[in-house]
């Protein structure tokens, strides 16, 4: 079953933490943290992306980008101030965007948990990556980013929540994205009976977004555990910092694709052979209304794909609309051998809109434009309880949690 503990936070003050909460270092390049944090000494994006104060152009895995991440953590613990906890807390963490609320609890999962498979995992993560982060965590002793992780709903756990979150929080703002969050203190009672009815009542966990995260976390635990000859498995850098939600309250918006070129291919030569594996229709719509549907904008118009083969009878993996995208034309008809490393794709997450979509062809930065139906969450999860591995760039969860509001150190 799975380990969820309280641990002793370390927070800014209610009346910093609009000005230290940050985005998450990996949804934003080095020019648009930049831009984020300019005029504001207590962004926490000095922290996960630290090379904003360093010449343009440096190695981002270089000596002296993690050295002033350690730097820049040092003094905003003294300036903004980041206050520990004096009680082993849990969490309560809400969301509102829009109509779209979501609630969920911030608290230290179990390295362990994740080695053991749990914690499940729907995606692969790359070497570079997971080094960085490790060495990021490392260096900083701390988990400054939390994993956001997912479990089936559970109404004991619920009950809980509801009492929390009818006190006042011990802190709430609203980002320039519009987006509110507030946080509320559990307290150490109703965090042990939180801790207690995961163990009891969640049989796992599942990774929603931050595999690299919780890699770095698992490397970092294996690290410091080689160190200590006197490892017990209590010491803090057995858990990592993770905010973890019911699945009835999330919200997975489509990764829509587009390609720079149609392989050689005339517009009537294209889609000629893309109608040998789809039914092809001229549409107004500009985004699917069901799974196994697909949007597709070339030449300033948009198309309906439609599978002319039975979806149902594909495996778990091959039946998610990206894979038969995937499968059916960007691998056979326009060359997209392996879509995480080739050049001649990108990937649009669904915040961004169809419009998006548009410009980018429109302007001939690409030549289609592929706007897909979300991947579910009982498909996410019914693929990492079989232990597969989601395709590349298969879900973009809206809203993104925020860096900096509780880190975990060890």
């Amino acid at each position: 079953m799975a380990i969820f503990k309280g641990f002793n936070g370390m927070m800014p003050t209610p009346d910093k933490v609009a000005q230290v909460a940050a985005v998450p270092y990996d949804v934003v390049n080095s020019e648009e943290a930049a831009e984020l944090a300019k005029g504001n000494p207590l962004s926490f994006l000095r922290v996960s992306r630290p090379e904003i104060e360093l010449e343009p152009g440096i190695d981002l895995y270089s000596d002296p980008v993690y050295a002033k991440a350690a730097e820049n953590f040092k003094r905003l613990i003294k300036e903004a101030p980041l206050v520990e906890d004096k009680e082993k807390n849990l969490y309560v963490y809400s969301l509102k965007m829009g109509d779209h609320l979501q609630i969920g609890i911030a608290g230290a999962a179990s390295v362990e948990d994740y080695n053991n498979n749990i914690i499940k995992k729907h995606e692969k993560t790359r070497k570079d990556k997971e080094d960085d982060r490790a060495r990021h965590v490392m260096d900083l002793r701390s988990h400054t980013g939390p994993v956001f992780l997912t479990y089936r709903d559970n109404p004991n756990i619920d009950r809980i929540v509801e009492e929390i979150t009818a006190e006042p929080p011990y802190f709430s703002f609203v980002a320039a994205d519009g987006i509110e969050h507030k946080l509320w203190k559990a307290g150490e009672k109703r965090s042990q009976l939180l801790s207690d009815l995961f163990e009891k009542e969640v049989p796992c966990f599942y990774i929603a977004d931050g595999h690299h995260r919780a890699a770095s976390a698992s490397r970092s635990g294996i690290a410091c555990k080689a160190q200590n000859p006197n490892h017990t498995g209590k010491e803090d850098y057995n858990y990592f910092l993770a905010v973890t939600f019911p699945s009835n309250q999330l919200r997975i918006l489509a990764y829509n694709r587009v390609v720079k070129d149609l392989n050689g291919r005339s517009k009537e030569g294209f889609l000629a052979e893309i109608a040998q594996k789809f039914q092809v229709e001229k549409t107004t719509d500009q985004t699917p209304s069901k799974i196994s549907e697909i949007c597709m904008y070339l030449d300033h118009e948009w198309y309906k794909l439609t599978p002319k083969f039975d979806t149902s009878k594909l495996g778990v993996i091959e039946k998610l609309d990206v894979s038969i995208l995937q499968d059916n034309l960007l691998g056979p008809v326009l060359g997209i051998d392996d879509p995480r490393t080739s050049k001649r794709i990108d990937f649009v997450g669904g915040i961004r809109g169809t419009k998006e979509l548009v410009k980018l062809v429109d302007s001939g930065k690409a030549a289609v434009a592929f706007s897909m139906y979300p991947t579910t969450l009982d498909q996410l999860m019914d693929i990492a309880d079989a232990g597969k591995i989601m395709p590349p760039k298969s879900t973009w969860f809206e809203p993104k949690l925020r860096d900096g509001l509780v880190v975990h150190n060890f």
